[in-house]
């Protein structure tokens, strides 16, 4: 069992930032592609930023120059460094990875539980 577990969500005034951090644990052989997404109040869940272990990071329009994906794979983590937060970044925020549990296995498309993000105005 794998399990992906975010943090460093809060309330932030804009113009500030936040770090978040999302560790995986359980049987992990690799991790090829991880990426944040998040939802906003009555929105349907969006790509924030993706990175795989060798491709060049994408970022949604929104958040370009802004945000920052990066990872950590000797301690199973990826961040989202987010700064010059903006009311319309709030939202949950969800870790997503694709996960092998072992060497023949198939990557196994796996989520947090999402931390809060509040953007106050």
């Amino acid at each position: 069992q794998v399990q992906l577990v975010e943090s460093g969500g809060g309330l932030v005034q804009a113009g500030g930032s936040l770090r978040l951090s999302c560790v995986a644990s359980g049987s992990i052989f690799s991790i090829d592609a991880t990426g944040w997404y998040r939802q906003a109040p009555g929105k349907q869940r969006e790509l924030v930023a993706r990175t795989t272990k060798r491709g060049t990071p994408n970022y949604a329009d929104s958040v370009k120059g802004r945000f920052t994906i990066s990872r950590d794979d000797a301690k199973k983590t990826v961040y989202l460094q987010m700064n010059s937060l903006k009311a319309e970044d709030t939202g949950v925020y969800y870790c997503n990875a694709q996960v092998r549990s072992g060497p023949w296995d198939l990557d196994v498309d796996t989520w947090g539980q999402g931390t809060l993000v509040t953007v106050a105005s």
